[in-house]
């Protein structure tokens, strides 16, 4: 396994400080937003038409002897809003071809939410049974919105040789095991999970048991914790819809990675992906609002330094 980092807590940078920034730190591969939500302040889509700009990238990023771990496009295919589900959707159709042509083998992206009928104006993210319109919701947004977009995307990005690492979000239709699962049967075997504990430890998930259930279903991996307080818990439960600015109130916050859990449940964390086959980079994100990105990102980079399984193990005498 390698640490990596999700740039767009470095956007303020240029590509060039960026990558010195991150080999001081030892880091060698990074994950790049293209666009949607986060945004492209160092990969523009552009150079799918621009072989020049397009070489000229590749070889700032090889002469400064790092990879590219995956390309992100995070955005909401699904939207309601047709002016921004075209959008969203285009952006993620041309990242996979910018992959592609960069040698890279995953793109990062959320599942995307529709909204309870074509005329909608805004998403509907549905969390419980009833009244039994919600599950009518539910079911129309999976056979009518879900279904033949992801059928179409996972079979485009597959003929391209490219994963889709599903961000499982909430807000969105995939937000947990079960969800990713169910969208993958329908995508293939393209289309899998980005593994984000944050996510995950809010809704009360403990990610370490959701290696065990997505298994070769995971993709890729972001490295971001969540610190639980229980002051607030009774207050709000785990759907607290505060800003995030809102520190003090919130029953949750999004921390730098052993902020929230200890180095001991991250070194677990870890030899879990690997007992499951998963060899691949965690890729540091930040959105810690009580440290600086430089702080965050140091922090986190150390500690994961520090617990990273780097080889696999010599076949055992005893095998």
């Amino acid at each position: 396994m390698k640490v990596g980092v999700f740039t767009p807590l470095l956007s303020g940078l240029p590509l060039d400080a960026v990558l010195k920034k991150l080999k001081s730190l030892n880091i060698d591969t990074v994950e790049f937003g293209t666009g949607n939500y986060p945004g492209d302040a160092h990969a523009k889509l552009s150079m799918l038409d621009n072989p020049a700009e397009l070489q000229t990238f590749k070889s700032k990023i090889a002469d400064a002897g790092f990879t590219i771990s995956a390309l992100s496009s995070h955005g909401n295919p699904l939207h309601p809003d047709k002016a921004i589900s075209s959008k969203h959707a285009e952006t993620s159709r041309k990242t996979i071809l910018l992959a592609e042509k960069l040698g890279v083998d995953t793109v990062v992206d959320f599942s995307g939410c529709p909204g309870d009928s074509h005329s909608s104006k805004f998403p509907n993210w549905v969390t419980c049974p009833w009244p039994p319109d919600f599950l009518e919701i539910l079911e129309w947004q999976w056979n009518e919105v879900v279904t033949p977009y992801w059928t179409a995307h996972g079979k485009f990005a597959a003929d391209h040789g490219v994963k889709i690492a599903i961000e499982m979000h909430p807000g969105f239709v995939v937000y947990n095991p079960e969800t990713m699962l169910r969208l993958r049967a329908i995508a293939g075997k393209a289309v899998g999970a980005n593994l984000d504990p944050s996510h995950l430890f809010w809704q009360g998930i403990e990610p370490i048991d959701a290696v065990r259930i997505l298994g070769d279903a995971i993709h890729y991996v972001h490295a971001k914790d969540t610190q639980m307080y229980s002051a607030n818990m009774a207050m709000t439960g785990v759907l607290d819809t505060k800003s995030y600015t809102k520190e003090r109130e919130r029953s949750w916050m999004f921390r730098t990675v052993g902020y929230g859990h200890s180095a001991e449940w991250w070194s677990e964390f870890i030899s879990t992906l690997r007992m499951y086959g998963y060899d691949n980079v965690l890729s540091i994100e930040h959105e810690d609002s009580l440290m600086s990105p430089d702080e965050g990102l140091s922090k986190a980079a150390a500690l994961l330094s520090q617990l990273i399984i780097k080889e696999k193990p010599a076949a055992a005498w005893w095998v």
